[in-house]
């Protein structure tokens, strides 16, 4: 990949979330804090899934991958931010940047996909309960996670290879805390209107596609939780999907506001904020939101500490 002949430039300066000196301690100790339990969260049910065999089923296989994507880019995204909240030089270089852009867009492009994946495996656990085990085989469970890679490879490659055909003359401060797309935009002395339209498409895609499926899962859901005669059946059914669906409206609402509006309507500065909710805050939330709060992993940690304990 040739990166040196389509740029001036040859490292960029991050600004980060904030340029007051004064808060920048507090909001290392409040990111370290934040990725510790983001690493442990994540870390932990990965080793749980793999070490327990009743929990080696389709919903957690999803799980397990929605830890693995979260574990990854939040590593790619929250120890350079907290490396700049104490440098004095916030500077990243210009493969570096690029490097950390392809990743970003494919862990975050991978996530959309994963939820939308789980979404669907909800509703065929409780709309065709009797056909589960066939409809989501393992077969099917490692095609549908090929899938989400291979699309998700395909888009942050479009992203990143747009963006390596720009030039990049003088400007090379970026108002944000890492290499977002639109940050970097901001910054080329060469027409930016492909990049644009590349990432409307892209985002729509990866935004759209999910949240109709999505819809239209939930809809089925609905519909047979309905039918559901007793009280107690029908609180069980919405408890499977209940953290889902908050996550889901957090994830893409956050996302939706930070990439589908003209670049006019929203200043970076605000972006920069909605981008936190989903690069930071929701790797941290979904170990708790998705599995903690379950019951077979509730009792799968039991066991686990037990074990130790008597060993």
């Amino acid at each position: 990949m040739d990166i040196g002949n389509r740029s001036l430039v040859t490292e960029f300066i991050l600004l980060g979330l904030t340029e007051y000196s004064k808060i920048k301690l507090p909001l290392f100790f409040l990111f370290l804090g934040i990725y510790i339990l983001t690493v442990a969260g994540n870390l932990g049910l990965l080793i749980l899934i793999g070490l327990n065999h009743h929990l080696h089923t389709p919903m957690y296989y999803f799980i397990f991958n929605l830890s693995f994507i979260d574990l990854c880019y939040s590593s790619v995204i929250t120890p350079k931010l907290l490396v700049n909240f104490v440098s004095i030089m916030t500077i990243i270089s210009y493969g570096g940047c690029m490097t950390q852009l392809f990743f970003y867009c494919f862990l975050v492009s991978a996530e959309c996909y994963v939820l939308t994946v789980m979404a669907y495996d909800r509703s065929v656990a409780i709309c065709r309960p009797l056909l589960y085990t066939v409809t989501m085989s393992p077969q099917v469970c490692s095609m549908l996670t090929a899938i989400v890679y291979v699309v998700a490879f395909i888009g942050a490659w479009a992203h990143t290879g747009c963006m390596l055909r720009l030039t990049f003359c003088n400007a090379n401060t970026i108002n944000h805390y890492m290499c977002e797309i639109l940050a970097l935009l901001e910054l080329s002395c060469t027409s930016t209107h492909i990049n644009e339209l590349v990432v409307f498409i892209i985002v729509g895609f990866a935004i759209g596609v999910p949240i109709l499926t999505i819809i239209v899962s939930y809809s089925f859901i609905i519909s047979s939780i309905l039918h559901i005669r007793s009280t107690e059946g029908r609180s069980k059914a919405f408890s499977t999907c209940s953290s889902h669906i908050v996550v889901v409206f957090i994830f893409f609402g956050s996302g939706s506001f930070m990439y589908l509006h003209p670049s006019s309507v929203l200043s970076m500065d605000q972006g920069k904020m909605s981008t936190v909710f989903y690069t930071i805050v929701i790797p941290m939330l979904n170990p708790l939101i998705y599995s903690f709060r379950n019951k077979e992993v509730k009792v799968a940690i039991k066991k686990s500490l037990s074990r130790k304990t008597f060993s």
